[in-house]
């Protein structure tokens, strides 16, 4: 995951090279990292959490970091769309997809009780 930050955070620099405006680079930096800081935030307190949330998480990060780096290395690119929607998009969606499957394996733990 410490990896998949690095890289992500090269490529976000790279990508916002010609821009001069500090504050718009610092806020994709910061929006561009925030998925690792929310999986490292997860995993310090997954440790009170069930084996197979733990796992999922796990899972998820290897997913969310290998992905968030394809599309960052532009492996997907999309003609006629800006380089900066990737590193918009990536980061909501790796939110969202956390969010997602943590409240459904939640939910399946609960209901196997």
């Amino acid at each position: 995951m410490l990896f998949g930050a690095v890289a992500s955070l090269y490529f976000v620099i790279n990508a916002g090279r010609n821009n001069n405006s500090i504050l718009l680079r610092a806020m994709f930096v910061i929006w561009t990292l925030s998925p690792f800081v929310a999986f490292l935030f997860a995993d310090t307190i997954s440790r009170r959490w069930p084996f197979l949330i733990t796992l999922t998480l796990y899972w998820l990060m290897l997913a969310v970091t290998l992905g968030s780096l394809v599309c960052y290395s532009g492996a997907f690119n999309i003609s006629k769309t800006k380089p900066a929607f990737i590193f918009l998009i990536v980061p909501l969606i790796s939110w969202l997809l956390m969010i997602i499957v943590i409240l459904v394996a939640q939910r399946f733990l609960r209901r196997d009780k």
